[in-house]
């Protein structure tokens, strides 16, 4: 690791890397983004130029076995990421990806066990675990304002793909359509089941859900066509966490309301708390709290110590929580401790309550965990 700012190299030249992760990174003197690649070689060109990133590149295998690179943020399709994080494990790197890792839990957990017998840092893209109102939260719990948990429910859900007309985006045209694909439920439920896990501190010991497939006929960005995509735009599952915790996780993006959509809700014996990350109105999140002697919800402003330097409720949500997560990350690599925290062994965890959830749904019945 170079002594002075880390030197990060981010895969994949899309949206998500150039309204969260790159900002990120060039917030934070800590860092220095010296290298963009992607598969569409214009496509890295134009974000080196834009970003003043000094080398673009079509050629991942190169990128990652740079010996002056320190970091590699993995921000491709979903299906990639897998292979591009153990590249880059194995090349000594420590690595922020984008969910999930795997679509099956083992592999992510095999990524997380050769990250750690490397000594290096992992992090997964749980942007909402990072915006000013989760982390607030959690302090507020960790300090015993909920005293002790006993109900979280989580929402994901918003209208992105409500028009069947806007093009779907990673699914797999060529998949079967009398099956149904996971959608909704992994790339919107795993930062609710996140932030869950996160602030019941708890596993779940067993889970029973459903999914739906709302809209089937659908425009696909793959193939420029309406074609019929059985997917899950819609879900809803119950668990019982290990410490008597109760929860609900509901996610869609046919439901209407702004974009990201998610709320989180705990409940316990002395309070409650209703952290609502949706931009609306031009604030990014709000978070309101009540107690047994003050039932009505009161929303509080969230301390300044939350925000990431020049942080303000009115910033973008995606700067401005991606903002947290770099910063918190940059910590960890600096710190050489053993903290890490929404690590690759977190995404495992979530990873593995997907797949639980898909076996109930498939199977129509409840699931125990840990599933081996």
């Amino acid at each position: 690791m170079q002594e002075s700012k880390l030197r990060v190299a981010v895969l994949g030249a899309g949206a998500w890397a150039e309204h969260a992760h790159i900002p990120g990174w060039q917030r934070d003197p800590r860092s220095e983004v010296v290298a963009i690649c992607d598969v569409e070689p214009e496509r890295a060109k134009a974000f080196a130029e834009k970003f003043d990133i000094p080398d673009a590149s079509w050629d991942w295998e190169t990128t990652v076995a740079r010996p002056d690179i320190d970091v590699i943020d993995v921000c491709t399709p979903s299906a990639t990421h897998f292979e591009l994080s153990m590249a880059a494990i194995e090349a000594g790197k420590h690595v922020l990806c984008e969910k999930p890792v795997a679509y099956d839990f083992r592999e992510t957990r095999r990524a997380a066990e050769l990250a750690r017998g490397k000594g290096l840092k992992t992090k997964l893209g749980f942007t909402f675990r990072y915006s000013p109102g989760v982390l607030f939260a959690k302090s507020m719990i960790d300090n015993g304002f909920v005293g002790a948990p006993f109900i979280f429910n989580g929402y994901e859900q918003n209208s992105q793909w409500l028009d069947p007309n806007v093009p779907l985006r990673q699914a797999d045209p060529d998949a079967d359509p009398n099956v149904i694909q996971t959608q909704s439920l992994e790339g919107y439920g795993a930062p609710v089941i996140d932030i869950g896990h996160w602030w019941v501190g708890a596993d779940y010991a067993r889970v029973v859900g459903t999914m739906r497939n709302f809209i089937p006929e659908r425009m696909v960005r793959q193939t420029g066509k309406m074609m019929r995509m059985n997917i899950d735009d819609g879900d809803i599952f119950i668990g019982e966490y290990t410490n008597g915790v109760i929860g609900s996780i509901q996610t869609s993006f046919v439901t209407i309301g702004n974009y990201p959509g998610i709320e989180a809700r705990i409940y316990g014996e002395q309070g409650a708390i209703i952290c609502r990350l949706v931009e609306e109105f031009g604030v990014a999140e709000t978070i309101k709290v009540a107690t047994p002697d003050d039932v009505e919800f009161k929303q509080l402003d969230i301390p300044q110590e939350f925000y990431p330097e020049g942080g303000h409720p009115r910033e973008s949500w995606r700067s401005l929580f991606y903002a947290n997560l770099i910063k918190d990350f940059i910590d960890e690599i600096q710190s050489g401790s053993d903290i890490n925290q929404g690590n690759f062994d977190d995404g495992a965890w979530v990873q593995e309550t997907i797949n639980a959830v898909e076996t109930s749904f498939h199977e129509r019945r409840w699931v125990d965990l840990p599933l081996e």
